[in-house]
């Protein structure tokens, strides 16, 4: 490869990192003085700097080793196999990952001659990036290793097997050594072999897996989200929650109200507005975490490598310590705080016209339930003391009234799927499972954090400063001709050619009004839309409809929302201690490794937090099982189709084997099952009975069947049984889904 082109005195980070990511060979200290030509101090002060780089989480490397682009894999290191497909392709992750994110998979590519690869192996290898993936290529073959799995031990016989904590396991696996685990058990295994001959050997007994508690654990578990914290990561927290707040903007005096869910169980945000000749003034302060948590700490590399706390039924997996998260760092009313201000002029025409930021030192009025604030603004005198609506809650409803109108008018994305709220008592069982009711005060308090977020990007903007914008581009055009055929099959047209904008969806589901397959259309709609994502480009939010975006409302729960702190402080000047907490030369440099980080960080805890809940369901209907139930259908495959319970949710499958004698052929475009005899439709949105047959609260799969039973004769194969048509065009069944 060319060498660098020489520098007087230190180079920067920038080209440091160039030269990491394209040298041919590990690039070691030794390496990068060679590379630019040091010598003397400039030797030490180098040392100096990549120590910096590596507190930044710029780069990373193993003591003695060479150093690579944090996020990145080194060019030759050893991997262990994790899984080998049918196929018999292997796919590997890193031995040794000490990075601020989940270790990335990497398809192996093995060489003819080479022994086959199974479960537990360890290799040396060669990495390389391909795409946005990895790919390694063996060198050696080292002495083994064992891949860990969650599962639950049973019994057949006098033989034991582990049944996997997921879905798509379908397996159950032979153990070889039980330990002292005995049947129901949750239990951490290691899993060896290739297939067919995988086998599992418990090292680790955790428990009831139907004990409150234990749904969530199996999510932490399986996504290796960290919920411990090192001792010297509290011993920090404790530290730093006792400075003091120094010389901030007073706004003591304001009935300024905090609006969060019952059980919130933190408080970023608070609001409050007061009318005006022109309009309104509005206040939206905002936890003052970067206070708190400064760069290169050990607060603020533990916060990195969480990305965001993880919220179950029955815990938070907080992205900062308690002591900050739910106490310090808490909006709670009656004591002083630590905030950022977003200070808003509003017009009578609800648009933003005017920004600027303060830190200042708040005192918070009331923390208030959503249910409360709506129901004082109903006229319920019981619910918020009169003094206080008549001072805060009237106010900041006469803004978003305006503000509301305002948003109509630029017709962000409308969809209504209510998410399920698991209720559970004292002990964690399950009291309910229902759809979370969406009131005004939910929507009051959304477009007030959507303001501030726009005013944040808009003023790094102004500055020109680093932002790291919450990016949601258009859908592709794969995923509208996919759109456009399945609403064909509701005689919906949906023209290709116009420009498309959130309104052209929410046109759609006007049209289709109160129909049965009204909750199916949205659904899909959402399922055409792209993930949101964090990151130093400006895509614009399509979903919202809005040009710049960045989030700035949540830092005890968001690390982007801390990044972007960081960066108005410094691009404003905002005291106290504005050179220890504004963004460092590092981290901007790194805002699309950040950026890239916590976005598959945030994938994996909305997975997780997906995941439990669908458990809890299965727990909570595991008492019904043989019931007739209402259901919807949700989807429909070649093998079955999915329904849900109306009002609760989950997912579960009716296998087309269940179905009858009678054949049924698969069309892809409409996506339903049609019998041959009797013309009988299986359509996604169709309400029918089904009966419960299985709920598996360790995997939290349903399983259903006609209320009359299925056939017991033989069944074909899938391919007899479910003849797909000629038709194409079947939408992909991956929800997409975007966290505003």
């Amino acid at each position: 490869m060319p060498k660098p082109k020489r520098v007087q005195g230190l180079p920067s980070r920038e080209q440091i990192l160039d030269f990491i990511n394209t040298s041919d060979e590990p690039a070691g200290k030794r390496e990068i003085a060679r590379a630019f030509g040091l010598h003397g101090a400039d030797k030490i002060a180098l040392k100096a700097l990549l120590k910096d780089m590596a507190d930044e989480g710029l780069i990373d490397s193993a003591p003695g080793r060479a150093f690579h682009k944090m996020g990145g894999i080194p060019k030759v290191t050893v991997l262990r196999i994790v899984d080998v497909d049918e196929d018999g392709q292997a796919w590997a992750v890193p031995e040794q990952w000490q990075a601020d994110t989940p270790a990335p998979k990497l398809r192996i590519r093995e060489r003819k001659k080479q022994s086959a690869l199974g479960v537990g192996d360890r290799v040396l290898s060669r990495t390389e990036e391909a795409g946005k993936g990895w790919i390694a290529h063996p060198m050696k073959k080292l002495a083994r290793g064992e891949e860990l799995m969650l599962g639950v031990l049973h019994q057949e016989g006098d033989r034991w097997f582990l049944q996997g904590v997921e879905k798509r396991e379908r397996r159950d696996f032979p153990v070889s050594d039980k330990g002292d685990a005995e049947a129901g058990d949750l239990v951490l295994a290691e899993k060896t072999g290739r297939p067919p001959r995988i086998t599992a050997r418990v090292v680790e007994r955790l428990g009831d897996p139907f004990e409150p508690r234990s749904f969530s654990l199996i999510a932490i578990h399986r996504h290796g989200i960290p919920h411990m914290f090192r001792e010297e990561v509290l011993e920090e927290a404790e530290r730093m929650a006792k400075i003091a707040l120094g010389e901030r903007e007073d706004l003591r005096q304001l009935p300024i109200v905090a609006i969060d869910p019952v059980d919130a169980r933190d408080h970023d945000d608070a609001v409050w507005a007061e009318a005006t000749e022109q309009g309104w003034n509005a206040v939206v302060a905002i936890a003052d975490v970067s206070f708190y948590v400064r760069p290169g700490s050990q607060l603020d590399r533990e916060a990195r490598k969480r990305g965001n706390s993880v919220y179950f039924p029955d815990r938070v997996v907080p992205m900062l310590p308690e002591t900050l998260s739910a106490d310090v760092c808490s909006l709670k009313e009656g004591v002083d705080r630590a905030a950022l201000v977003c200070h808003m002029t509003i017009g009578k025409d609800g648009q933003l016209k005017e920004w600027r930021f303060t830190r200042a030192v708040v005192r918070i009025a009331k923390n208030i339930a959503y249910e409360d604030a709506q129901a004082a603004i109903d006229g319920s005198a019981e619910a918020v003391d009169p003094d206080l609506v008549e001072t805060a809650l009237k106010p900041l409803w006469a803004c978003w009234e305006a503000m509301y109108k305002a948003r109509a008018k630029r017709e962000p994305l409308e969809l209504d799927l209510p998410e399920r709220r698991v209720v559970l008592d004292e002990k964690g069982r399950i009291m309910s499972v229902a759809p979370r009711e969406r009131l005004d005060a939910h929507k009051l308090i959304e477009d007030y954090m959507i303001a501030a977020n726009v005013a944040a990007a808009k003023a790094l903007e102004a500055k020109k400063a680093p932002v790291m914008y919450r990016d949601h581009e258009p859908p592709s055009r794969e995923k509208l001709v996919a759109l456009k055929d399945y609403l064909k099959t509701f005689d919906l047209e949906f023209t290709l050619g116009q420009v498309i904008k959130p309104g052209t969806f929410n046109r759609i589901i006007e049209r289709v009004g109160d129909a049965e397959f009204r909750p199916q259309v949205m659904e899909q709609i959402l399922r055409t839309q792209t993930q949101a994502y964090y990151g130093p480009e400006n895509a614009g939010h399509f979903g919202l409809s809005l040009g710049s975006y960045a989030h700035f409302t949540s830092p005890i729960r968001r690390y982007a929302d801390l990044i972007v702190h960081r960066s108005l402080i410094g691009a404003y000047g905002l005291g106290p201690d504005v050179k220890q907490t504004a963004l460092t030369p590092g981290e901007s440099e790194a805002m699309d490794l950040i950026g890239e980080a916590i976005s598959r960080l945030e994938r994996r805890a909305m997975e997780a937090e997906r995941e439990t809940v669908d458990r809890y369901v299965a727990a909570y209907l595991s008492e019904r099982v043989g019931e007739v139930l209402e259901t919807r259908i949700t989807g429909v495959q070649p093998f079955g189709f999915f329904a849900t319970v109306e009002g609760l949710g989950g997912d579960g499958l009716v296998p087309v084997s269940t179905l009858g004698t009678e054949y049924f052929r698969y069309d892809e475009a409409s996506q339903t099952l049609r019998g041959e005899d009797s013309e009988t439709v299986f359509a996604p949105g169709t309400r029918l009975k089904l009966r419960l047959a299985e709920a598996n609260p360790v995997t939290g799969s349903l399983r259903f069947e006609l209320p009359e039973g299925g056939s017991t004769r033989p069944q074909r194969t899938r391919q007899d049984r479910a003849r797909p048509s000629k038709r194409a065009g079947r939408p992909s069944n991956i929800r997409h889904q975007s966290r505003r």
